[in-house]
């Protein structure tokens, strides 16, 4: 007779596939699984507790810190709040801008997905092909906002400024030739809009290149299909949302139902899964960077042909112009207040929520009549995932784990908060 031996295992929290600081322990029969505890809180940084110390426009630089490879969308979750609270609202040009970054981000969240799935399951060419696209977009959001992560681009009332009219470009140096410096810099010659167009024109070759690495590859098949399965009544329950919902056949999506920005000027499709397994959230997650790269190709034609202001002309939300600070008394009052105090929120309670990569994230303000928020709370889509992680990988093999953390792509920032 076989000895049944029951192990009990420590599954990170430094495991290279426990995406972050995830300390999971598992309580296993040989093998197979029994029992996932998953233990949080390693990267706590009090992001929500800082937020009640600040005022409002100091607290979007943390946004971006909370998923740190979502970055816009986060900060577009907590401006929408502050925005909808004061009765206030974006230019329009302001909020195509944000329509496209926040698909600009959606693809730069997933490729960051695709390439760490793919190595956590043995593909590696996979997470190289992934990040030489990162690249691109990284760049992208330095030229708008001067940081390739942390952006604090979106501000309450438009955004920072507009898309600049030229793009950084590549110099000659001991370890770059001209001629390599030249053939860099084909695409950047123009404006911003002019690279973005250049690169979703070159998309999608990259996605059917990841798709005939991935989508009929045997071993591929082999290690999601089937693994994770939720069924959609028990994905409603669990809260899932985003891809994770999507996945389990159901087509919701913020973008859609609830709409935002200019998303209902767009022409989108939602994908959704047939079988809830991992293999599913996989399809979706591919399809979504398509229709994304449909969206950033409509915002860049009406952008193009619409320019505008990308700010509110409110001086009491949004600070004047540099010039302007710099000749006029009264500018001048105004960005100080602005710098010191910030602005006060009207008395009451408010819940914003944007279509973040990973799901619906929300902001939830309740206001004093202060500067600051009386209280904050960040409703993050991984939270809800990671606390189905019992459920899903009960009777899977120990090698499936490190498939079902691919599937649910966590972050730690959000998690933790």
């Amino acid at each position: 007779m076989p000895e049944i031996r029951n192990f009990t295992l420590n599954f990170g929290p430094t495991h290279p596939a426990a995406h972050g600081v995830l300390r999971l322990v598992l309580e296993m029969d040989g093998e197979v699984i029994e029992r996932a505890d998953p233990h949080i809180g390693l990267l706590h940084r009090g992001t929500e507790k800082l937020a009640e110390s600040k005022p409002y426009n100091q607290s979007i630089g943390y946004m971006d810190r909370l998923d740190y490879v979502s970055m816009m969308c986060n900060e577009h979750g907590y401006v929408r709040a502050i925005e909808q609270l004061m009765g206030v609202e974006a230019p329009i040009r302001a909020q195509y801008i944000r329509t496209m970054f926040d698909e600009i981000t959606r693809i730069l969240n997933h490729l960051l997905w695709i390439g760490a799935h793919g190595l956590d399951v043995g593909a590696m060419t996979m997470f190289l092909y992934a990040f030489r696209e990162r690249e691109d977009l990284m760049d992208a959001y330095e030229a708008v906002s001067g940081a390739r992560l942390h952006a604090t681009y979106y501000r309450p009332g438009g955004v920072y400024r507009d898309l600049p009219d030229s793009m950084p470009k590549f110099e000659k140096s001991r370890y770059r030739s001209a001629k390599e410096a030249d053939r860099l810099n084909e695409n950047r010659e123009g404006s911003l809009l002019d690279f973005l167009e250049d690169f979703t024109r070159r998309f999608p070759t990259y996605v059917d290149e990841y798709e005939t690495l991935l989508t009929d590859n045997r071993i591929w098949k082999q290690r999601l299909v089937g693994i994770g399965v939720v069924s959609p009544e028990r994905a409603l329950q669990l809260g899932f949302t985003g891809p994770m919902l999507r996945g389990s056949g159901f087509a919701w999506d913020l973008r859609k139902k609830q709409t935002y920005a200019a998303y209902d000027k767009v022409d989108f499709d939602i994908p959704v899964g047939t079988n809830g397994d991992s293999y599913d959230r996989y399809l979706v997650r591919v399809e979504e960077m398509r229709q994304s790269n449909h969206i950033i190709k409509q915002c860049i034609d009406w952008l193009r042909v619409n320019p505008g202001p990308v700010m509110i002309d409110d001086h009491k939300v949004a600070p004047p112009s540099r010039a302007d600070m710099k000749q006029d008394m009264e500018a001048m009052i105004h960005h100080f207040k602005q710098m010191t105090e910030g602005y006060c929120l009207p008395e009451g309670e408010v819940y914003a929520a944007v279509e973040h990569p990973k799901g619906e994230f929300g902001c939830y303000i309740v206001s004093d009549g202060a500067n600051k928020p009386y209280r904050l709370k960040v409703r993050a889509p991984g939270f809800a995932h990671l606390s189905a992680m019992d459920e899903m990988v009960r009777g899977h093999m120990l090698s499936d784990v490190v498939t079902i953390l691919g599937t649910q792509d966590i972050v730690f920032g959000e998690v933790d908060r």
